[in-house]
C-alpha cells in the first residue's frame, strides 16, 4: 500500500515535470533579436517571425534565424527586415539568401531533381526494406524442417542407446 502511494505521487511528479517542460518549447519563434525592430511601419511582424522560423542559421546549423543568438543570425534577420520594409516578397528574399548561401539555408529545400534523393529517399529505401522482408519471408516459409538423416538418427540412438530414443514404429523395453 505504501508502495503504490509512492509510485503514484512519483508518477504525478513526472508528468508534471513533463508538462511544464514542454510548454517552455511550445513558442515556435522565441525573441531573439525581435526587440531591436519596429515593426509599426512597412513590414508585418508576423510576416518576418514565420519567414525567419523557415531559415537556417549557418553558424548554427540545428537552428533557426529566430532561434539562434549567433552574430551571423542577427545580421540575417536585419538583412530581412531591410528587404521587407524595401517591399519585396518573401520569395524574392529567399531566392536572394539561397543565392548567395546556397539550399543549406532552407530548412524545408525545394522539390526539384537535384534534392529527389533527399525527399524520396526514404521512402526507396522503406520500399527495399519490405521487399527484403518480404522474400526472407518467403524463403523461411518455403524451407522444410530438416530432421536427421537415417544414419545420423541411427547414429544418436548407439550414443544415447536404444532403449532411451527407439526407432519411429518400434517400441522399447518398458519398464514395469
Amino acid at each position: 500500500m505504501r508502495h503504490e502511494r509512492f509510485a503514484s505521487r512519483y508518477i504525478q511528479l513526472i508528468l508534471v515535470l513533463l508538462v511544464t517542460l514542454m510548454s517552455v518549447n511550445i513558442t515556435p519563434v522565441r525573441a531573439a533579436g525581435l526587440e531591436a525592430f519596429d515593426f509599426t511601419g512597412k513590414v508585418d511582424e508576423d510576416r518576418f517571425k514565420a519567414l525567419i522560423v523557415q531559415l537556417r542559421c549557418l553558424v548554427c546549423q540545428n537552428q533557426s534565424l529566430a532561434d539562434s543568438d549567433a552574430e551571423l543570425a542577427h545580421d540575417l534577420r536585419r538583412e530581412i527586415y531591410e528587404m521587407m520594409d524595401q517591399g519585396k516578397t518573401d520569395k524574392q528574399i529567399v531566392d536572394f539568401l539561397v543565392a548567395r548561401y546556397g539550399e543549406f539555408v532552407l530548412y524545408k529545400p525545394r522539390v526539384e531533381p537535384r534534392t529527389w534523393i533527399l525527399w524520396y529517399g526514404p521512402f526507396g529505401l522503406l520500399v527495399i526494406g519490405l521487399l527484403v522482408l518480404m522474400i526472407t519471408v518467403r524463403k523461411r516459409k518455403n524451407q522444410r524442417e530438416t530432421g536427421f538423416s537415417e544414419q545420423e538418427q541411427q547414429r544418436l540412438n548407439e550414443l544415447l542407446g536404444d532403449e532411451a530414443n527407439p526407432e519411429p514404429g518400434q517400441e522399447g523395453d518398458k519398464p514395469a
